[in-house]
């Protein structure tokens, strides 16, 4: 009979104030209000994760989620203006003016699969715990530390101080485990890796070595929302050169799996995210899906069918464009369970930019062209393309569109199933229409818009 591993007691390291960089000023004063109510009625509340992580590297905080071990039906009732949201582990949303939102979790226990069980993959529904549990639970060491508001101190299980201190990315607990029960922490240590500019720890990286083909095991939709936050986040170029370096590029995009990920291959993909990421860090992250995933698509397109450097007639283009969307159909969306309208847009989009690439000239594109309803979001792809590829414009009739509004507006997160109203209702009269594909057109001209 396999002997199973017993649960380890960990002591604390508690850093005083004076011995850490964070004070309640750092604290977002809506963040601030939710702990000091809790704390008032008796509840133990700490300030978690990247909220802590930012703060103690002189960074403002994205989010500032807070753990307590009040459970979720007593969140809900200490703020009227909150939603208890999730399915494997429940959650409140309570909500402030201006579409804030503060995130506050009920301490989780370790799942007995993370501990007991060396052939699961995924762990089973979270239950609630200590706060010790809850940082062995948590992904990385440097997002496993605790505030407490009350004594000011800073509270650390699992050395996600000296982590810091050292710039280092470490996986909770024992790598080889922690990777096997959830195959995604090896994508989350990659994207920390590359937002900090840190190095991640030699045995968490010869974990994920090991285990990177596990990634095909999990829920596409897990791995393709994953793949999203990368690409928004504002360092997708810094998080593709370590997904290629652990060879986790070709899993997530099997696209690539064929195929031989050479220098040149290597050197347009990180030209065209770098682009994406002046984007986004200019505050236009593009919104729609299938923009973000024709970006790393194009090297593709560019090696097996010659999309874009080989002048072809609309109709032969047209026909090639229907070869690449069976690819992506077959080898993208379906393992990342893209939406039909995703994958439509985004061949329809490569499609009418090579026509773009194609039909140019030093005084511009005709007037035909210009008119369609693609030309702006495939005008401004064209730009990306040719600035990744080096070349400059070459007269002042070429000037480009600036980024297209469908593509600038910020992403919004969806309202939260079972939520209240928000405190300022939608203007009436406005409805939350789907934009009409960039396909749909109302001349001939075949599902791309090319002109026959």
């Amino acid at each position: 009979m396999q002997e199973t591993q017993r649960r380890t007691t960990l002591t604390p390291t508690v850093f005083e104030k004076g011995r850490h960089p964070l004070n309640k000023e750092d604290i977002d004063v809506d963040a601030l209000f939710v702990l000091n109510r809790l704390n008032k009625a008796g509840f133990s509340s700490y300030l978690v994760g990247g909220g802590v992580r930012d703060i103690y590297l002189g960074k403002v905080p994205k989010d500032f989620d807070i753990s307590t071990n009040a459970r979720p039906g007593q969140v809900r009732h200490l703020f009227p203006r909150s939603a208890i949201i999730g399915r494997r582990f429940r959650l409140v949303e309570v909500f402030f003016r201006g579409g804030k939102i503060i995130q506050v979790s009920t301490l989780r226990s370790l799942s007995e699969h993370d501990i007991d069980s060396p052939d699961s993959v995924l762990a089973p529904n979270n239950t609630f715990g200590t706060l010790e549990e809850d940082a062995q639970r948590r992904d990385l060491t440097i997002n496993s530390l605790f505030y407490d508001v009350r004594d000011e101190t800073v509270i650390d299980y699992v050395g996600g101080v000296e982590d810091l201190k050292n710039r280092l990315i470490r996986l909770v607990g024992d790598p080889e485990r922690r990777l096997h029960t959830d195959p995604v922490r090896a994508l989350r240590a990659i994207r920390h890796a590359a937002r900090s500019g840190f190095t991640i720890e030699e045995k968490t990286w010869q974990a994920i070595l090991k285990h990177r083909q596990e990634l095909s095991l999990c829920p596409p939709t897990r791995i393709r929302d994953e793949i999203l936050k990368d690409l928004r986040g504002g360092q997708a170029a810094g998080w593709l050169e370590l997904c290629l370096q652990a060879e986790v590029f070709a899993v997530i995009f099997p696209l690539y799996r064929d195929i031989e990920i050479n220098a040149p291959i290597t050197d347009q993909l990180i030209a065209l995210l770098r682009l994406l990421d002046r984007l986004c860090r200019s505050g236009k992250t593009p919104k729609t899906e299938s923009f973000l995933f024709a970006l790393p698509v194009i090297p593709y397109a560019e090696i097996k069918y010659r999309f874009f450097s080989e002048k072809r007639p609309s109709a032969a283009l047209y026909q090639i464009g229907k070869a690449l969307r069976a690819d992506l159909d077959r080898e993208l969306a379906q393992p990342l369970n893209m939406a039909r309208v995703v994958r439509q847009e985004m061949a329809a989009l490569l499609t009418q930019t090579a026509n773009l690439l194609h039909q140019r000239t030093v005084r511009g594109w005709p007037k035909w062209l210009r008119e369609k309803s693609y030309f702006a979001e495939a005008a401004f792809l064209c730009k990306l393309y040719l600035e990744a590829m080096g070349e400059e414009m070459a007269e002042e009739t070429m000037k480009w569109p600036e980024i297209p509004e469908a593509l600038a507006t910020p992403v919004e997160k969806p309202e939260p199933a079972k939520a209240i109203r928000p405190l300022a209702a939608p203007e009436s009269g406005k409805e939350n229409r789907l934009p009409r594909p960039a396909s749909a057109s109302d001349r001939p001209g075949g599902i791309f818009g090319l002109r026959k």
